[in-house]
Parts: C-alpha cells; structure tokens; sequence
C-alpha cells in the first residue's frame, strides 16, 4: 500500500483519516498545518498527499504549489467544501499540477476509492 500523509488543521478529521487509512493498509503520516506538512516531506518519502484547502498559517494553496514545485512525483488530494464551479479555490487547485480534488463532506467509500485511484 501506500505512504500517506495527511495535512488537516482538524484534529479531529486527521484522526479519522489516519484511522481509515491505516485500516485499509496504508501507512500514514499526519501534520496540522501547511509548514509542518513540508517538515514531514523533507524528512522522509510518501507516495501520496492529502491537504486541505482552508488552514491557518501556511495554507492549502500555498502548500500544494511548494509541494507541486519541490516533489513533482507526489500526488496530491486537495479536500475542501463544495465543488469547482462553486468554489473558485478548487478551480485554482485543479490547475497546480498532477492535483485530485476530494469534496467535503465525503464517506469512507469515497476516500478510499479516491486514494486508491491516486496511488494506481
């Protein structure tokens, strides 16, 4: 499976994706914010990233273009409310690069179907 990391300034939704993901055989990797989402990858390798959009200090945005620009071969999953025609930062995060969008809220299905697909 696959080394994930996890950037989500909710606890309590890392929480649950670290829970899900490592059920379903990943290894994952959680950070709170954008700047110690990019600590962990400058420390050690992961396979796939899953960022929220909307987060304090350094956020979504900004993180996904670093990661795009400094680690070209990672895939990355941006996870905001709403859907590209209704919230214009999930257009700009559709044209960063190799970027999934995950819609909140979403089920298990969904995320796991999702991160399958990412790392495939």
């Amino acid at each position: 499976m696959a080394k994930v990391l996890v950037i989500d300034d909710d606890p309590d939704l890392r929480h649950t994706l670290e829970r899900t993901l490592t059920l379903s055989g990943h290894d994952v990797l959680e950070a709170g914010d954008g700047n110690e989402g990019l600590r962990v990858l400058h420390s050690q390798p992961v396979d796939l990233v899953l960022c929220d959009i909307f987060m304090p200090d350094k956020e979504g945005i900004e993180t996904i273009t670093e990661i795009s620009r400094d680690f070209p071969g990672i895939t990355i999953i941006a996870m905001s409310g709403g859907n590209p025609s209704s919230n214009p930062m999930l257009s700009i995060v559709s044209m960063l690069g190799d970027v999934r969008i995950l819609e909140k809220p979403f089920d298990t299905k969904t995320l796991l179907s999702t991160v399958e697909e990412a790392v495939h």
